[in-house]
């Protein structure tokens, strides 16, 4: 261990800790901007500046190594001058536009401005005037407001290694850009929006799509319907000031009636279908020598990945759709006859932890109801703007019900939100269906946990049947090479495109780091082992869709409506 003294405060880091990482255990606050506690320290910013005793120049906190006896001052005068010296530089270069920007309230950039105190910008303002990017349906890039701080080349490169942006040009010139000044639509960006997570300001954000969902509201023709994804609910408190999954489901119901929902129901519903369908799927692979591994398809951005970089291994995909889409094809279909609407009339709104499903929800095949199947997505950030708008007090609010045929759901459900968990709801419904037998213990828990990649294997009446599990594109990347060698033995793998899976979905609430995601994890599980029922094949109105419907799993009118085709994006920049 070393002892130093920060700000007169005597304290024990381990060797090889930072002055930041011994500051914090001091309790002592020091600022930052390119620091983030998931990523590799750049030192860029230098926003973190302190002064050492000794040391002629000041150090930055996040990169400097502390030695024994050291003596810091992270606050002293020539500490904060500089700071703000610093601070004022960046927004000399950084458009004031606060009050409109996406980020209002919650930027990393103007919380800084407000802790040092700057009133005015003593430099002469020298915005670049360059052209904003919206050539995605999910992601908008404004480089006016980059800050420089790398951090979205992080995630973009090393946790997702898909590439898609970079660093053009030096010093006050240097701009982050994708390859050769392309439109990101050009490159092979999968629009999983993890670089809008780690953006500290209003650089990147989701395509905001709040005006077309208040203009669907107000049109007294349409019928708006939404689905809830399972990540949302623990995530969404977050968004209007409440602890990580305190808001009770049914005061959350009651909240989305407030706003203008006409139905509400949960995308829980068709993952439970989802199991229904892609755990026969993979019988029927296992049973006439299907293609294995099977791997599963309920992320959209990870289907994108696939498509753009491992064409050769799309037949490995299941063909289900994700639980977005067979919800939009089925509550066109099955939910408008079994009401007696006219299907032309529904309005489908899904609400989603992910910037990829904007993508999703507009592929030209997303149709097969003969409408587009999901008219609109919106993230879990742009809810929780809608329900600040509305003035939705959840503590005045009475529980309200989901709405029937599509609204009931089981744990097997719930825990799609968290990487794994379709792994584990797939075990504990084709464990049943192959050996007849009950589960004792439902819980499968080397499924869990936030390591890269997981491995497992169940004996299923004899047959022992591996499984892997993945996060995060760059741990996906490992398994897929591994397949293309011929190394993997695998029978069934579940990736999922974010970190974490669906709770650090690149929609999610800001900040997102690992032990975010953890706790949000944490309250997922705890809401499935709160359920009555646990497994998907439980869920009785899944059973009365088969039933009335859809006849059996894989049968022709879930072929039609459920399951669709892959195919490699072609001509991007890679």
């Amino acid at each position: 261990m070393v002892t130093l003294t920060i700000d007169g405060i005597k304290v024990q880091v381990p060797k090889g800790a930072t002055i930041l990482e011994a500051a914090k255990a001091a309790g002592v606050h020091v600022p930052t901007l390119c620091y983030h506690p998931d990523q590799a320290v750049k030192a860029n910013c230098r926003v973190c500046v302190v002064e050492v005793e000794g040391v002629r120049l000041l150090q930055a906190a996040c990169s400097q190594p502390v030695t024994e006896g050291m003596v810091v001052k992270t606050a002293s005068p020539k500490v904060l001058n500089a700071r703000k010296t610093i601070v004022e530089l960046i927004l000399a270069h950084h458009p004031q536009d606060c009050l409109k920007c996406i980020r209002n309230q919650n930027c990393e950039l103007q919380t800084l401005t407000a802790e040092l105190g700057i009133r005015e910008i003593p430099f002469e303002p020298k915005v670049r005037g360059l052209k904003k990017d919206t050539s995605t349906p999910s992601i908008v890039r404004d480089p006016d407001k980059c800050v420089l701080c790398r951090r979205c080349l992080e995630a973009c490169h090393v946790t997702q290694t898909v590439g898609a942006l970079g660093l053009e040009n030096r010093g006050c010139e240097a701009i982050v850009i994708p390859a050769l000044g392309k439109d990101l639509a050009e490159t092979g960006c999968v629009m999983c929006g993890q670089c809008v997570l780690a953006c500290p300001v209003g650089a990147l954000a989701e395509k905001e799509q709040i005006d077309e969902f208040l203009a669907a509201v107000a049109d007294p023709d349409k019928i708006v319907v939404t689905q809830i994804a399972p990540a949302i609910r623990v995530a969404i408190a977050e968004e209007v000031g409440m602890k990580t999954g305190e808001l009770d489901m049914l005061k959350f119901v009651a909240g989305l009636r407030k706003i203008g929902f006409d139905r509400v129901f949960h995308t829980n519903f068709t993952a439970d279908l989802t199991i229904l369908e892609e755990g026969n799927e993979l019988l029927e692979r296992l049973q006439h020598g299907g293609k294995l591994p099977m791997i599963t398809s309920c992320s959209p951005g990870w289907i994108n990945f696939c498509e753009t970089f491992y064409p050769d291994l799309l037949d490995h995909l299941s063909t289900c759709k994700s639980p977005q889409q067979m919800f939009g094809a089925l509550v066109k279909t099955y939910w408008a006859q079994k009401m007696g609407v006219d299907p032309k009339n529904i309005y489908s709104v899904s609400i989603m932890p992910c910037t990829a499903k904007k993508y999703e929800a507009q592929r030209p095949e997303m149709n097969a109801s003969g409408y587009r199947d999901v008219d609109l997505v919106l993230t879990t950030r742009e809810l929780g703007r809608l329900l600040r708008r509305a003035g939705i007090d959840f503590s005045k609010l009475e529980p309200d019900k989901f709405d029937s045929w599509m609204g009931e759901y089981t744990g097997a459900g719930v825990i799609f939100g968290a990487t794994g968990g379709v792994m584990e709801a797939a075990l504990r419904t084709v464990y049943e269906v192959v050996t007849k037998e009950t589960l004792a213990n439902v819980d499968f828990i080397p499924c869990r946990g936030l390591e890269g990649v997981k491995e497992a294997s169940v004996n299923l009446a004899g047959t022992e049947v591996k499984v892997a599990i993945a996060h995060g594109l760059g741990n996906a990347r490992k398994l897929l090479d591994k397949i293309r060698a011929g190394t993997a033995d695998y029978h069934f793998i579940e990736i999922m495109c974010c970190p974490g899976g669906c709770i650090g979905g690149g929609g999610q609430p800001i900040p997102t780091t690992m032990a975010k995601r953890q706790e949000r994890i944490n309250a997922i599980y705890a809401e499935d082992a709160g359920l009555p029922k646990r497994k998907s094949h439980e869920n009785e109105e899944v059973m009365t869709l088969y039933k009335e419907f859809l006849e059996k799993p894989l049968g022709h009118k879930s072929h039609e409506l459920l399951h669709t085709h892959y195919h490699p994006r072609e001509g991007k920049l890679l």
